[in-house]
């Protein structure tokens, strides 16, 4: 399947007449709980030529496309992705450091990783990961029964905050060492860990009853972050120079 990505990659710079600085999965199969027959969840950055940035009207800035192999493809054009960064969007910085990359060309992903320090901003990631694990947690987990996957879809985004809170730097997407540094009442690891291992060897996971030790767990948290949040202050303005000279650097080295 890897090199059927690849292929996808080659077609749309082909297609569209751009570069990809950077491919990489950004889904279950980078969190590590994927099951058999979960997408493939590819998102990329890409340039234009010169001549694309030249013109009065803005153009779009993005690209979707859902191929029958259950490859999920979606882009996001380099300006837009340094805008994206310099707000310290967490999909953004998420890409950045997914573990299973298909394609890295340029220099651009490298120096991106290098400035994350200088744009990270944890309270713009704490409201991200707080909104997701809130939503996704009222939605499926309220009820008696309950989609059992949908616990991973709040414990991924609330063990973040746990990562963000405690070393002020971004989280990795690795759902198992999240789970390895954050969670330190036992019989909720195993809970996680008993949930884990069925996702993982194929079950569907559909609705059953509530987990409510995990339900515990994740209302506190959330409660607790909620609080947590309105201690931070205000961060200062990032430095767009910065990455107007990456651009200007990327558009160099790719197009000469």
């Amino acid at each position: 399947m890897t090199e059927e990505i690849k292929k996808e990659l080659l077609r749309l710079e082909i297609q569209h007449d751009i570069k990809i600085l950077y491919a990489v999965e950004s889904g279950s199969r980078a969190w590590g709980f994927a099951s058999t027959n979960s997408d493939w969840d590819v998102r990329y950055i890409y340039i234009h030529k010169l001549d694309w940035y030249l013109k009065i009207d803005a153009e779009r800035d993005n690209q979707e496309e859902i191929l029958p192999n259950d490859i999920d493809l979606a882009g996001w054009e380099l300006k837009k992705a340094l805008r994206l960064f310099r707000k310290s969007n967490p999909p953004m910085l998420e890409w950045l450091r997914s573990p299973m990359v298909y394609l890295q060309q340029y220099s651009t992903a490298e120096k991106l990783r290098d400035l994350t320090k200088a744009f990270f901003n944890p309270k713009s990631c704490l409201h991200h990961y707080l909104h997701m694990a809130e939503r996704n947690y009222q939605t499926y987990l309220l009820k008696d029964m309950v989609r059992t996957k949908k616990y991973f879809y709040v414990l991924r985004p609330i063990l973040a905050c746990d990562w963000i809170m405690e070393t002020n730097t971004m989280a990795p997407m690795e759902f198992k060492i999240l789970v390895d540094s954050q969670v330190t009442d036992q019989n909720v690891k195993t809970a996680i860990q008993e949930l884990l291992f069925r996702k993982i060897s194929g079950e569907e996971l559909n609705e059953e009853p509530k987990i409510q030790i995990l339900n515990d767990f994740l209302e506190q948290k959330i409660d607790f972050y909620n609080n947590y949040i309105k201690s931070f202050e205000q961060t200062n303005q990032p430095n767009t120079a910065l990455l107007d000279e990456l651009f200007k650097q990327t558009i160099n080295e790719v197009w000469g």
